[in-house]
């Protein structure tokens, strides 16, 4: 008995680690601000054209996830600035920090919470 309540204790105090993993790498939105202002970070949303035409961070570049690898490239060419990548809640952005570091882009880094999280932050959202 002693055994399965240290064991469950130890279990709970392990699985916000292991969840909190999931999304390494993700950034807040305040943190994303201060990439753009401090560091020139660029945005690049991978939602489709019609999400990006809803929606999207001011200022950001739109290339859908499934043309990311073709595109970024030719739209950052600057590898060594941060890229910040968002969708609609941070589930397609977490793979396209993946596409992105694979072609060399050390300092992508997805939005956590995708832009839910930067309109939840009050932050300006523009249309196309």
């Amino acid at each position: 008995m002693l055994i399965s309540i240290a064991l469950a204790s130890g279990g709970m105090l392990v699985w916000p680690l292991i969840a909190g993993g999931m999304n390494a790498g993700a950034l807040n939105a305040n943190g994303a601000v201060q990439l753009i202002n401090r560091e020139k970070a660029v945005v690049v949303d991978v939602c489709e054209a019609n999400e990006f035409a809803t929606g999207h961070v001011t200022g950001a570049k739109n290339i859908p996830l499934g043309e990311l690898e073709a595109k970024l490239p030719g739209m950052v060419k600057n590898k060594a600035l941060p890229v910040i990548l968002v969708c609609t809640s941070g589930a397609r952005s977490n793979r396209a920090v993946s596409i992105a570091k694979k072609l060399g882009y050390e300092q992508a880094q997805s939005l956590g919470g995708g832009l839910k999280a930067w309109k939840d932050a009050n932050l300006p959202v523009e249309r196309a």
